[in-house]
């Protein structure tokens, strides 16, 4: 990719006040263009912690950088990236000239990008080394709800570019709180190995606990696990992920981290940028 000596990259994601590792993809990957010497500067801007929105403002020296690229790290178009991200951030559609002389570029989310498919693919296949994909059902989990309907919308838009490939035997998009449900994965899938893949940006309760518990391969917190055969207790940090694969009944099950931690993202994040509208 052609450098950039005049411009800058920013970053903005959702971030969080209680889950430190919401905002830690985000800061890898900003880490990781950073190193590449594309832009003059690369920074990250967060809702829920800081660097706020409303800082971004004035990241940036209007003498010498001249034009900002806005990437937002979310799964999908929705109230952040639609609402709020553009009021923090004082845009007025895709190009937003201020009164410096600064050309603020507003691009697409990742989750947008056609390379999340070839991600998620990436993804399942690391996650179940040597693991006949034909003998395999991939379940690409979204949270579900009013509340999240663009991320379902983007869940069941992957699904069905994966499952039109013909590569695996099924590709379900399942959600925590709406039918299909993750929870009913036995009932969904009849192969004997299923690989299942958070379509989040990070990892935090959602991936580590909710989602583990969901789908019996751990047990909620206070719940007696003394029991013979019960789940081992939901773990955090990435334990989780490690335990590979999930012996249930007779059934083989791979849970992978969330989609957003792939080092892959950096690629759409710079993908994003450089196609954004002049």
């Amino acid at each position: 990719m052609e450098g950039k000596p005049d411009a800058a990259l920013l970053i903005v994601a959702h971030g969080s006040t209680v889950n430190p590792d919401s905002s830690a993809p985000t800061l890898a990957h900003a880490t990781e263009i950073r190193r590449r010497k594309i832009f003059a500067d690369v920074e990250c801007a967060f809702w829920k912690e800081e660097p706020s929105l409303r800082d971004a403002l004035f990241l940036f020296d209007p003498e010498s950088i001249r034009e900002i690229y806005v990437v937002p790290n979310f799964i999908s178009e929705g109230y952040f990236t639609q609402t709020v991200v553009p009021r923090e951030l004082e845009l007025n559609g895709r190009i937003t000239k201020r009164r410096n002389g600064q050309l603020w570029k507003y691009c697409e989310p990742v989750g947008n990008h056609p390379m999340m498919t070839e991600l998620l693919l990436k993804r399942a296949s690391d996650i179940a080394p040597g693991v006949d994909p034909a003998e395999t059902s991939l379940l690409i989990v979204a949270h579900g709800t009013d509340l999240n309907e663009n991320s379902a919308v983007a869940a069941k838009r992957e699904a069905e570019k994966i499952r039109a490939l013909g590569k695996y035997a099924a590709v379900l998009n399942v959600y925590m709180e709406e039918p299909p449900l993750v929870s009913d994965w036995r009932k969904l899938t009849k192969t004997r190995h299923v690989v299942v893949v958070p379509f989040f940006i990070s990892d935090g309760l959602h991936s580590y606990e909710d989602i583990p518990v969901l789908l019996g391969i751990a047990v909620a917190a206070g719940v007696d696990r003394g029991r013979p055969g019960s789940a081992p207790p939901a773990t955090a940090r990435g334990e989780i992920f490690r335990r590979n694969p999930y012996r249930i009944v007779d059934r083989n099950l791979f849970y992978a981290p969330s989609i957003g931690t792939d080092p892959g993202i950096a690629d759409i994040i710079l993908e994003q940028a450089f196609t954004a509208k002049s």
